[in-house]
């Protein structure tokens, strides 16, 4: 059996207790206490308060059982990291120069653009390369908070769901047997939901713009520099990272070979670490590339991966008696969850609840287009649903998707007030839930 469903059946539900803290810290602390919760160090206490004694109470209770849940857990959280370090390190080495004007459609570009390279770099690069021209292009506007929202919305999620690089939970299913190319097949859940998201936005710029004062713009104007990319050789090292997650099968079987299962891990450090010693300074310095984003996200994230453990392992024991027949319920069931639980995870509970459902044993047999028995719908309807739900709906809160964190930080240091934990759900469930409610019609009912 399954560890991590036989864990789970074991679990009472008390034992989500740690996870719900850990959420509403998130939520709740930058509102009461965010100058004492805004150094990492202190993020680091909570996430170490609440995770630590999880993960003891789950060896001691359950020994080998638990121990072996919480290695699994840790191995998913150092790959899960380390990808997400090496894109923010070497994508922090590309500067592109110059200050745009930021019109509406310069800003749709920026958009469309990082909608793109989100599937191919990942939405962490994309939005690590993007995120700093996009604020210095709109230094000079009044109303600008919009527009890192959408990007979040746009380029930290949904761009990425074209292949198994744009997302963590798209690029574990891969690492489980699915076919790099089968998340090609999504083009068409992509091309509507970023259109739908771009087309939000222009109403949302377009009524912003209008506002604007006029000396605003004119100071906007005056400050154009056209835009010029420094730092070319991290993209070599950014092709190097996409050829590293190419060859994970054979890294993979390498590193059982040798019984050292972060070949691939220690690939990507070392690409990392290249970045920062054999790139111009330069970039960096214009970037004012620093480590706190992915320090935070790191810190918290270890905090969620360890307090999950039991909601995962209750979700995946338990998963079935939910009563998830239809791909529209996988894909509200993942997207809602994929919300608060990393998407990454969350993608692998509710494969799991499918195999389980049509009767397979890998999440890679779920691209099988011909119907299970006793079903009116194929396994790859519901992989479909899974996928578009957790890469989609990551964008519902900050803490859905690691890039959201690194983006909400990075343009608060920049000097820009974002919404808080709750503010930010306000406008993705306002703006989201419509487009998600149009995919659903017409791609899973």
């Amino acid at each position: 059996m399954n560890p991590s469903i036989e864990l789970g059946e074991q679990l009472e539900f008390w034992t989500l207790a740690p996870f719900a803290c850990m959420l509403l810290a998130v939520a709740m602390m930058p509102l009461v206490c965010g100058e004492w919760f805004e150094h990492n160090r202190n993020k680091g206490i909570v996430a170490f308060v609440l995770g630590v004694p999880t993960v003891v109470f789950l060896v001691s209770r359950y020994g080998s059982l638990g121990l072996e849940n919480a290695a699994h857990t840790a191995e998913e959280y150092v790959s899960f990291i380390i990808l997400l370090f090496a894109l923010f390190t070497i994508s922090g080495g590309i500067y592109l120069t110059g200050n745009l004007v930021a019109t509406p459609r310069v800003n749709l570009l920026f958009l469309v653009v990082g909608s793109v390279l989100a599937s191919f770099i990942g939405t962490m690069g994309a939005s690590m390369v993007l995120i700093r021209p996009l604020l210095r292009a709109n230094s000079e506007r009044t109303y600008s908070k919009h527009s890192v929202i959408f990007f979040i919305f746009a380029v930290s999620n949904v761009g990425g769901l074209l292949t198994p690089l744009g997302d963590p939970p798209l690029f574990l299913g891969f690492l489980r047997g699915v076919p790099f190319s089968w998340t090609l097949h999504l083009w068409a859940e992509w091309l509507l939901v970023v259109a739908l998201v771009l087309a939000a936005y222009m109403a949302f710029e377009i009524h912003y713009y209008r506002r604007e004062p006029s000396r605003g713009r004119r100071i906007d104007e005056a400050d154009y520099v056209p835009m010029r990319l420094k730092g070319g050789i991290n993209v070599l090292f950014l092709l190097l990272v996409i050829v590293t997650v190419l060859f994970s099968g054979p890294l993979g079987r390498a590193g059982e070979a040798i019984h050292f299962p972060f070949v691939r891990e220690v690939i990507l450090v070392i690409l990392a670490i290249l970045s920062v010693k054999v790139g111009p300074r330069g970039p960096r310095a214009s970037n004012r590339f620093s480590w706190h984003p992915i320090i935070e996200v790191a810190v918290l994230f270890a905090g969620i991966f360890a307090t999950m453990i039991p909601a995962l392992a209750l979700l995946q024991a338990h998963g079935g008696s939910i009563g998830l027949s239809h791909p529209w319920q996988y894909f509200w069931a993942t997207g809602g969850l994929s919300g608060f639980l990393d998407n990454a995870p969350t993608y692998l509970a509710f494969a799991s609840v499918a195999q389980g459902q049509v009767g397979v044993d890998t999440v890679g047999a779920l691209i099988s287009t011909q119907v299970a028995a006793g079903l009116d719908f194929a396994p790859a309807d519901f992989l479909k649903a899974i996928s578009c739900g957790a890469v989609m709906m990551g964008a519902l809160t900050y803490i859905g998707n690691a890039p959201n964190f690194a983006v909400k930080c990075i343009a608060e240091r920049a000097g820009l007030k974002m919404p808080s934990f709750f503010g930010y759900m306000g406008y993705s469930v306002v703006i989201l839930g419509p487009v998600f409610a149009i995919v659903t019609l017409i791609f899973f009912l």
